[in-house]
């Protein structure tokens, strides 16, 4: 690789990552020991990682993201190096618990230098007795049972397909649990209502801003089952039902699912002449789910999850089109409107991580296969159900030194033409990633 288009930015953030990463070895060989008070809940706690990461992607020229995202600068692959370094902790002080996560991130390609400092969360939870607690400030909530999908996580961010349980930034908002337990079939009922308000810089990207918006969730232990029972009311958001339920069938077999409904959700649609019309639709949504253990530690989650706000293969045909017809403007003309048009289109909702309707989700992982200490294998891959494109990606996972993490990781994306993933930007990608947790 050569290092011509290497700034100095990205020299600098290669090798201040790599002398934490040093220095955190260093402080760790000389002053770990075994310490009982690490079991004991502490009045300070704080923790994190440090993350350096490289990434190769072969970018698929023929597809119509590629064409979007860089018909003024066509390449066939980007080397792309980043770091992250994220923060978290709690402090108590008697009824009051102070909870924070943040995280900084950068990364530099041969297109751009990009940073950010984001606060995740930063919240006082407050509990004047067991059965009741307040929450103020920016939370994630986390509702839903699914792993790569929530359809219920009516008031959170959309996971990561790639990485589901990397942390998301949460929403400001005010919250109430209270919770009562039971002797009996019902063990436990709480409920949870949360007051998420959507104003100028505060959850400005939840929706239509100058409004309140309230979420109640109910949830029921009964019967050794996890049900939840969901409202969302608003206007920022048409008003949405959901309920999800998990349950462990065996010691090492669970199941799960969600449902969502939404009477109204509004929809944005290409029509044939172009245009981005807006519709009121009924929206229901869903996911079935497991995860089994077996007794050589091979661990499979898989997931069917049935997208009613994504795109018929028709629809996403019409986007497609549009930006072929974009590609045949700008080199006849050197005019970019339609390019124009369709990045605004996608930021209005064809940019959606999956955006077709039905997908199916695998993971198999094995800890330690064949006596390998410390190494974990995996395979996730990801199909969309309707045009029969899917990735696939490999991993591998070493943890051999204590608070560290390597992972190696190839992506391969295919699918024919006009296929989701046959149109992706990528068609593979390669990427080792270094944690150093604290």
């Amino acid at each position: 690789m050569s290092v011509n288009w290497l700034p100095t930015r990205i020299v600098l953030l290669f090798y201040s990552s790599i002398c934490f990463f040093l220095l955190q070895g260093i402080a760790w060989s000389s002053e770990y020991k075994f310490d009982l008070d690490e079991f004991e809940k502490k009045s300070f706690d704080w923790g994190g990682y440090a993350e350096l990461k490289w990434d190769r992607i072969d970018i698929n020229q023929d597809g119509a993201l590629a064409r979007l995202n860089s018909y003024q600068d066509t390449r066939s692959s980007l080397d792309r190096i980043s770091s992250i370094l994220q923060l978290d902790g709690n402090l108590n002080k008697g009824i009051v618990d102070f909870n924070w996560l943040m995280q900084a991130s950068a990364q530099q390609d041969q297109t751009a230098w990009g940073d950010s400092v984001d606060i995740f969360a930063a919240y006082a939870s407050i509990k004047p007795t067991p059965m009741v607690t307040v929450d103020l400030g920016k939370k994630v909530f986390k509702w839903g049972k699914g792993y790569a999908w929530n359809p219920v996580g009516f008031i959170d961010r959309p996971k990561d397909l790639n990485n589901p349980e990397d942390s998301l930034e949460g929403y400001v908002g005010a919250g109430l649990d209270l919770i009562k337990s039971f002797s009996g079939p019902l063990q436990t009922v709480a409920l949870t209502s949360v007051a998420l308000p959507a104003w100028q810089e505060v959850n400005e990207d939840f929706g239509e801003i100058n409004n309140i918006n309230f979420a109640v969730k109910l949830y029921l232990l009964y019967w050794n089952t996890d049900i939840d029972f969901v409202l969302f009311s608003g206007n920022s958001r048409s008003k949405r039902y959901g309920v999800d339920f998990s349950r462990n069938v065996t010691t090492n077999f669970e199941i799960h699912a969600e449902l969502a409904h939404i009477p109204d959700q509004m929809v944005r649609l290409l029509a044939a002449d172009g245009s981005l019309a807006t519709c009121e639709q009924p929206d229901t949504s869903y996911l079935l789910g497991f995860r089994y253990l077996t007794v050589n530690d091979i661990t499979t989650i898989v997931e069917y999850y049935h997208n009613d706000d994504g795109y018929t293969s028709s629809e996403s045909d019409h986007y497609y089109q549009l930006i072929r017809d974009a590609q045949v403007q700008f080199d006849s003309t050197g005019a970019n409107t339609l390019f124009q048009k369709a990045a605004a289109d996608n930021l209005n909702g064809y940019n959606k991580p999956q955006s077709g309707r039905n997908y199916l989700y695998a993971k198999v992982t094995q800890k330690e296969p064949f006596n390998l200490l410390y190494f974990t294998p995996g395979v996730t891959a990801i199909t969309n159900l309707d045009d029969g494109s899917y990735s696939v990606s490999p991993e591998a996972v070493y943890t051999g030194f204590t608070n560290w993490e390597m992972r190696l990781r190839f992506s391969w994306l295919n699918g024919d033409y006009n296929s989701e993933y046959g149109e992706k930007t990528n068609t593979n990608r390669a990427e080792v990633r270094l944690r150093y947790f604290f």
